[in-house]
């Protein structure tokens, strides 16, 4: 049995949707045995899937293969994490930063909060 790599992504939910699954794999994010790859490509077991978030690159090994989409509690019986402990705190790191940013929910900064910021950066030189 063998499976297109954008559906092994979809069907182990490391992509939400199918399409996304696509995307993913043609702009890069989605990598088979660190080498960028066409959708189509097929997995086989043993190889290596890596998945690019923002600063850090999650790496699963293909332990099995599957034709539909499965639970979240049966995704171990398919995949193993192999990430390593620096790309998962790149991964922290990063949402801690993006949450420092900008409190979630006040929305986008108002004009007066826009002065206010170029006033202070304006002043920093």
């Amino acid at each position: 049995m063998s499976c297109r790599v954008d559906k092994f992504a979809w069907c182990v939910r490391l992509a939400k949707t199918r399409s996304k699954a696509t995307d993913a794999v043609s702009k890069g994010k989605i990598k088979l045995n660190n080498s960028q790859v066409k959708a189509s490509k097929e997995v086989k077991l043993g190889d290596e899937i890596q998945i690019i978030k923002h600063t850090a690159i999650y790496t699963f090994r293909i332990i099995g293969l599957l034709k539909n989409r499965v639970g979240a509690k049966l995704v171990p019986d398919y995949i193993i994490d192999i990430t390593t402990d620096e790309e998962r705190e790149k991964y922290r790191l990063y949402q801690l930063s993006q949450s420092a940013y900008r409190d979630n929910g006040t929305g986008k900064p108002s004009k007066k909060d826009r002065r206010d910021l170029d006033d202070f950066i304006d002043n920093w030189d």
